[in-house]
């Protein structure tokens, strides 16, 4: 008996494969009812197309799964065996159902959180507070300079510096403008001086980036002003470009979130008010409004702009 419920199982899963799994439905519920008609209002259509599928998959089935007669349809062996199977497996849906059910709704579940490596330092103490304060979210934290795909749901949360980001399907909120200016290490200035202004570039040695990053005002300034002949070395990045100031290398124009958090550097001038950088909080339209978004969102755009 088990070896041919075994067989009648195989038949239908196979039988499902080759077919349509709503055709299972179907006799799922002729079985569960015992009428056609009955089945027909509850699946919401008419009893001879009922009929029609349950007629199709018998014959993929090459088994009957019902007795006919004048009070109804009453399941076969097979036809026990699908109602059993299907029921168990309407059970499971029901259950994923309810867990899915308003789960972007809860404080719970994983955030992806993007930005450039730079702010790596600063963001990531803030992120620690958010989880402290919302311990059901698990931050997953991608620092990259690539710009991520939100809309295939790369990255929920995006904080980006440069331009203003112009896809219409994002939320684009500022959350603060980030300064800049010139550091160097104790060693480098030991050796060469200390820059009195930033039109002081005779005689200085400055590190720079491979690629020129001119969406960074400092950056464009430097490139623009500073000879080749004084670029001492290039970095792939703004860490890298700091720990080759720290090095001793050269002078090089980084953010104030970068050079304040090292004891090895010094700032040369002041900030400058035209090189600072704005910074974005970019999230994807479809999920801006789920709560958990809202909640680090909301975070951000009050504790970012205390730095």
């Amino acid at each position: 008996m088990n070896a041919q419920k075994s067989s009648l199982h195989h038949r239908i899963q196979s039988g499902a494969q080759a077919g349509d799994w709503s055709d299972i439905y179907f006799a799922f519920q002729v079985a569960r009812l015992g009428t056609l008609s009955a089945a027909a209002e509850v699946l919401d259509v008419h009893h001879s197309t009922v009929l029609r599928r349950i007629n199709l998959l018998e014959k993929r089935l090459k088994t009957k799964l019902f007795h006919r007669h004048a009070r109804g349809y009453s399941p076969t062996e097979a036809g026990k065996l699908l109602l059993q199977v299907a029921t168990q497996t309407q059970e499971e849906f029901d259950r994923l159902m309810g867990q899915l059910s308003g789960i972007d709704e809860q404080l719970t579940g994983s955030l992806i959180v993007t930005t450039v490596n730079s702010y790596a330092s600063v963001l990531i103490p803030l992120l620690a507070e958010f989880q402290e304060l919302h311990p059901g979210i698990r931050i997953e934290f991608v620092a990259d300079p690539r710009i991520f795909k939100l809309e295939y749901g790369e990255a929920h949360v995006s904080v980006r510096p440069g331009a203003k980001p112009k896809d219409p399907d994002h939320v684009v909120q500022p959350l603060k403008s980030v300064p800049y200016t010139l550091y160097a290490s104790h060693k480098y200035i030991e050796r060469f001086g200390r820059m009195k202004s930033r039109e002081d570039i005779e005689g200085h040695r400055f590190v720079a980036t491979v690629t020129p990053f001119n969406n960074v005002p400092a950056m464009a300034w430097l490139n623009k002003h500073v000879p080749e002949d004084q670029i001492y070395h290039r970095s792939s990045d703004f860490v890298s470009m700091m720990h080759a100031a720290e090095s001793g290398l050269g002078i090089a124009a980084i953010s104030c979130w970068l050079g304040d958090r090292t004891n090895q550097l010094t700032r040369l001038i002041e900030p400058q008010e035209e090189w600072e950088s704005p910074l974005w909080l970019i999230t994807h339209r479809d999920i801006h409004r789920t709560p958990k978004v809202q909640a680090l969102t909301g975070f951000l755009k009050q504790r970012v702009p205390q730095l």
